[in-house]
């Protein structure tokens, strides 16, 4: 079975832009002005190119003169740049405990600063168990500490607040300034 994608862009071309007025631009990038749809089909038919909707969310929509194949593969090729200049963050978590010794928090601490400098977002649970829910400032203190030692490289993005048995927070890398 051979399946071909004939997915067609968002662009629409000649007829099919049902516009009383557009703004067109000309082929070699030069402003023509708003003018109804059909003077620019005109346009567009006596130069032997298609009249193309580039920006239609604008008011007047944006109409270019120019090959449709031509276009399609512009836009492929702006919308290719955009993705490849897009980052993704990641939430890392880091789980803490309300008694932990400080060699331990060292080493946590040690985990998140290397996310947060790589530009992720680190969330980190202290999970209270049994009795420990009685003692929610120790939970606090620790993330006092932890937020303390990683100051330099994040900023805290949501303060520690109880989600069930665990306390969270979730901190954010740094703007470089």
């Amino acid at each position: 079975m051979i399946v071909i994608n004939n997915k067609k862009p968002d662009l629409r071309i000649n007829e099919e832009i049902n516009c009383k007025e557009v703004r067109v631009i000309d082929a070699d990038g030069t402003m023509l002005g708003i003018m109804s749809a059909a003077a620019a089909l005109e346009m567009a038919a006596a130069k032997n190119l298609d009249l193309v909707e580039i920006s239609p969310g604008a008011e007047p929509p944006v109409c270019k003169i120019a090959d449709y194949n031509k276009a399609v593969y512009e836009k492929s090729k702006r919308d290719k740049e955009a993705k490849k200049n897009q980052k993704v963050v990641t939430l890392k978590e880091v789980r803490l405990s309300p008694k932990i010794e400080e060699h331990d928090l060292d080493v946590k601490v040690k985990a998140a600063y290397k996310f947060l400098s790589e530009g992720n977002k680190v969330k980190a649970s202290i999970r209270f168990k049994g009795r420990q829910q009685k003692y929610m400032t120790d939970g606090v203190e620790v993330f006092n500490r932890f937020t303390e030692r990683l100051a330099d490289v994040g900023v805290v993005e949501k303060a520690p607040m109880m989600e069930g048995r665990s306390m969270i927070l979730i901190m954010s890398a740094k703007k470089p300034t």
